[in-house]
């Protein structure tokens, strides 16, 4: 997995496309929080993404630009409220 990390741009535009439920390009990445074969969760400029499905993998991340690709079979695509990601190291420790 190709990865570059420069710090995230403030003024990044955020992008979905899906293609085929397959493959998966977002733009507008902050950080990835965490992932696995079945969930990926990342911080964006619009919020919580959260991708569910089958046999996920980080195909390309660059912090850098803020873009992520990932490729397995895609099931959902869901966003959490920004207020639950903002709470104190505590917060963030026990959730």
């Amino acid at each position: 997995m190709p990865y570059s990390d420069q710090g995230p741009r403030s003024d990044a535009a955020h992008h979905i496309i899906l293609e085929e439920r397959e493959a998966l390009t977002v733009s507008g990445v902050e950080e990835v929080e965490r992932f696995d074969e079945t969930s990926i969760v990342m911080n964006t400029v619009r919020g919580t993404l959260v991708v569910q499905g089958e046999g996920l993998h980080i195909e390309q991340l660059s912090l850098d630009g803020g873009d992520l690709k990932v490729e397995g079979t895609i099931d959902a695509l869901t966003y959490e409220e920004r207020a639950q990601e903002r709470g104190g190291l505590l917060a963030r420790l026990f959730r």
